[in-house]
């Protein structure tokens, strides 16, 4: 049972294993390979706004009729979203696609792009 988990630096737990939703398909097998990884024991779905499937994730992970606190949700930062108002919205808008009150984890997806008020905007994010 241990190794299904990972503890990060700030006492988090993740699961170790994730599901990738990059280049799923159309909306319905979003949702459907979303709906079929949770039933195969997934509790960890990776997203990013970039993907264009935030919302079909949502609702994939509200059809399983599984608790929330039991999946850690995972999402990105797109490149051309750095900047503290743009990071900001980004994370506002995912939330919003996503139908969730918060993520488990937000990602830089190009952390080579980092600038200080990106990072600002992340930090206040976390204290959130």
């Amino acid at each position: 049972m241990n190794d299904m988990y990972k503890t990060l630096s700030n006492g988090i737990k993740i699961p170790s294993i994730g599901f990738g939703t990059y280049k799923l398909g159309y909306y319905d097998d979003t949702i459907n390979s979303v709906k079929n990884a949770i039933k195969m024991g997934y509790r960890q779905i990776d997203t990013e706004a970039f993907y264009k499937n935030e919302e079909a994730v949502g609702l994939g992970i509200k059809e399983n009729n599984i608790n929330r606190e039991v999946i850690f949700l995972v999402t990105k930062l797109w490149n051309d979203n750095h900047g503290y108002e743009n990071t900001m919205k980004s994370f506002n808008d995912s939330i919003k696609k996503l139908g969730v009150d918060y993520l488990d984890l937000y990602l830089l997806h190009w952390p080579n792009k980092l600038n200080s008020e990106t990072w600002r905007a992340f930090e206040d994010l976390y204290k959130m």
